[in-house]
C-alpha cells in the first residue's frame, strides 16, 4: 500500500446546496445541520433519497455492530484516500468505541495493529474488496464462521457502498465539515 497522498480537488467541484426540498424533507427543515456530503448529493434530488436511505440503513440500522462497521468504513476510506470519509467516520468510530490509536492503526499494515482475529478479518476483507473486488476463499471461510448470511451480504455491501461514496467524495471535492478531523 502506498502512503503517498494522491492529488484531490482543493475545493468543491459542485457546491453543496444551501437548502432544498429534498434536504428539508429528509432533515426536518434543518439544512444547517446537514453534512456537506448530503448537501452535495441533494444536487440530484432523484438520487438523493435512495442514496440516503441506503446510507442510513448501513450506518445506523444494519445488522453489523457499530465498532465492526466503522472499522470497515474507515479502512475503505483510508484505502480510497477519501479524507472526508475518513474524517466523518473518525467521529462515528469514536462513538462506536474506537480509540484514536485504533483509528490510526486502521491506516497501517494489518500485522501492526491491535486487532483481534475477527477485526483483522474485517480489515482484510475491506483490503481484498478494494484491491480485487472479491473476498478470497480463506478470508470468506473465517468470516462465514462468525457472521450469518444476512450479515455477510451486508458486510460486502457496506464495503462496496463506502467505496462508491469515497469515489464520489474525492471526485466532487466535497470539503470537510467544520470540526471534522482529517488524517490521523
Amino acid at each position: 500500500m502506498s502512503t503517498s497522498q494522491p492529488v484531490r480537488p482543493e475545493q468543491a467541484r459542485i457546491e453543496p446546496v444551501a437548502d432544498s426540498d429534498a434536504v428539508r424533507g429528509r432533515f426536518g427543515g434543518r439544512p444547517d445541520r446537514v453534512l456537506n456530503v448530503s448537501r452535495t448529493m441533494a444536487r440530484n434530488p432523484d438520487l438523493f433519497t435512495p442514496w440516503s436511505d441506503l446510507a442510513r440503513y448501513l450506518a445506523m440500522e444494519g445488522r453489523i455492530p457499530a465498532r465492526e462497521r466503522e472499522l470497515v468504513i474507515l479502512r475503505i476510506g483510508w484505502r480510497a484516500r477519501a479524507v472526508y470519509e475518513f474524517g466523518q467516520h473518525t467521529l462515528f468510530g469514536r462513538r462506536a468505541g474506537l480509540d484514536d490509536d485504533e483509528i490510526k492503526a486502521v491506516t497501517q499494515e494489518l500485522d501492526s495493529g491491535p486487532w483481534n482475529e475477527g477485526e483483522r478479518d474485517l480489515l482484510l476483507m475491506a483490503d481484498e474488496l478494494y484491491d480485487d473486488d472479491c473476498v478470497t476463499d480463506a478470508t470468506w471461510q473465517r468470516l462465514a464462521g462468525r457472521w450469518d448470511p444476512a450479515q455477510l451480504v451486508e458486510l460486502v455491501t457496506l464495503a462496496g457502498f463506502y467505496r462508491m461514496v469515497s469515489s464520489t467524495l474525492n471526485t466532487l471535492g466535497v470539503q470537510l465539515d467544520e470540526g471534522v478531523p482529517g488524517w490521523p
